[in-house]
């Protein structure tokens, strides 16, 4: 199991960014969460197994079809046994 804190920017909000990750992550059997921050950025929390959870980090880096990424921070972090994908 591993968590992969992500940030996202550039335009990400307002394209159902956070949906899709949802649906996405829950495809994938990966628990988190997801949610707008009010700089612009989305920030999401991913947690499972290493294949699906770079699965989602690699999937954050073009987003849905109407989003544009610019760019993608990733920060390691220790997996708190999370359960269920949130939208925040």
């Amino acid at each position: 199991m591993i968590r992969r804190r992500v940030v996202v920017s550039g335009t990400v909000q307002g394209v159902f960014f956070r949906d899709t990750c949802r649906r996405t992550a829950e495809a994938q059997g990966v628990a988190g969460w997801v949610r707008n921050v009010p700089d612009g950025t989305v920030e999401a929390v991913f947690e499972g197994d290493p294949e699906s959870v770079d699965r989602l980090v690699e999937w954050a880096h073009q987003g849905p079809p109407a989003a544009v990424v610019d760019a993608v921070s990733v920060t390691a972090e220790e997996p708190q046994g999370l359960s269920g994908f949130d939208v925040r």
